[in-house]
């Protein structure tokens, strides 16, 4: 259904022409999208990258249809630009004895970080977000570990809300084009948070990074790209540009912006946490994400420490126990999205909080724009302008024209 709406936009034509295409579509002024984090997504911050020339988002997993509304509502308040919001596919039940077995484990290993509390109240209904989120009328719906249903991929197409698949594999990418999606949201293993793919046990076999996964998903697909996964300054865009990217997904490069709001602790966890420190663990929510290397983290990958909980499962009791008397070695918010590379500038002193006062990357107030040779891109991109041609970003100062709360 969607594998013609894209096409010519991936591989056919220049990296210019690519780039302005989505750009044009989309409202963008910068092929720059935040990603949708959720619980580190506040309308503050997604207002900032929509008002700086990026596109705002919001991950509505936790989120009840009012919060949603509410979200969105706040957005537009603060901006008239673009925006997505997210949700994760819901997994099939898990085999009812292993299910048992893993929570039992689970259960009476959280016991080593504190007592818990009430029972968590049951998570929201995945048909009225997804009701929600067709009120909303965002610029975008995107989807992770999984494919919309056909009826909602319609009813999307409906009324003109584009529809953006995360995949981390040319197989879960082809699915999506098939399925409808308007673009397909390219994650390498590189990214933060939680990894996207269709089957959640594949998860830690799933290990391609993405500036391996750009050309090969560039070269099948008919629909734009969007280039997710350990990016945080314009060498990284121009990166996945000149690979087939039509734009990219940033997250971790935001989250110590003032307006992203973060726990103290979690801020201080990722100033200037270098990538090989980083650990895929499913110990927050039995999904497979990639966090920073807490004590609580570390402890469920000690010998003889259990499996967790199979996700929803996991997340929930982590929920409970947060919510009794947690133990100090509890993380009292999810340590992650850490995925990007040491983004310090030279002059960075640890400790310390970012120098802008607005969601910005990391180097944000060096000057210079980036340029790109389009010569060296022609056997990837199609390009056939001549050598002295050049691509030129914007800055990449995410420099919001409005002032914060």
């Amino acid at each position: 259904m969607g594998g013609g709406r894209g096409s010519g936009l991936t591989g056919g034509t220049g990296v210019r022409d690519r780039v302005a295409a989505f750009r044009e579509r989309y409202g963008l002024q910068l092929p720059i999208l935040m990603a949708p984090m959720a619980g580190a997504c506040p309308p503050e911050l997604a207002v900032a990258v929509a008002e700086a020339g990026g596109m705002g988002a919001s991950g509505v997993l936790l989120d009840s249809p009012e919060r949603i509304a509410d979200w969105s509502a706040r957005f537009r308040t603060g901006s008239p630009g673009p925006f997505q919001l997210n949700n994760w596919i819901p997994d099939e039940p898990g085999d009812p004895a292993e299910v048992e077995r893993t929570t039992a484990a689970a259960r009476e290993f959280l016991g080593r970080f504190g007592a818990p509390g009430e029972q968590p109240r049951p998570a929201p209904d995945f048909g009225e977000q997804c009701e929600a989120m067709l009120a909303a009328e965002p610029t975008a719906v995107s989807s992770i570990m999984g494919l919309f249903p056909p009826e909602f991929v319609r009813r999307l197409a409906g009324r003109g809300i584009a529809w953006f698949a995360c995949a981390t594999t040319l197989d879960d990418a082809l699915a999506a084009e098939e399925a409808g999606a308007d673009a397909v949201v390219a994650q390498g293993m590189e990214a933060g948070g939680h990894r996207g793919t269709f089957d959640p046990d594949a998860a830690e076999s799933t290990s391609v990074g993405l500036f391996a996964l750009l050309p090969r998903l560039a070269d099948r697909l008919r629909i734009p790209i969007i280039a997710a996964g350990g990016i945080a300054d314009g060498r990284g865009v121009a990166a996945a540009l000149a690979l087939g990217a039509s734009a990219v997904q940033v997250g971790t490069a935001l989250l110590r912006s003032p307006e992203a709001g973060i726990a103290k602790k979690w801020s201080a966890a990722l100033d200037g946490l270098a990538p090989e420190a980083t650990r895929p663990t499913r110990a927050y929510s039995g999904r497979l994400g990639r966090a920073a290397p807490t004590p609580y983290v570390a402890a469920w990958a000690e010998p003889g420490a259990p499996v967790p909980a199979r996700y929803p499962i996991q997340r929930q009791l982590v929920g409970q126990w947060r919510r009794g008397t947690p133990a100090e070695n509890l993380d009292r918010a999810n340590h992650e999205h850490p995925h990007a590379p040491n983004t310090r500038r030279p002059d960075h002193r640890p400790n310390t909080p970012p120098r802008s006062t607005t969601a910005a990357f990391h180097h944000a107030e060096e000057p210079a724009a980036v340029e790109l040779g389009e010569d060296s891109w022609a056997g990837v991109s199609g390009s056939s302008r001549s050598r002295a041609s050049r691509t030129r970003l914007p800055n990449l100062r995410l420099t919001s024209s409005r002032p914060t709360a």
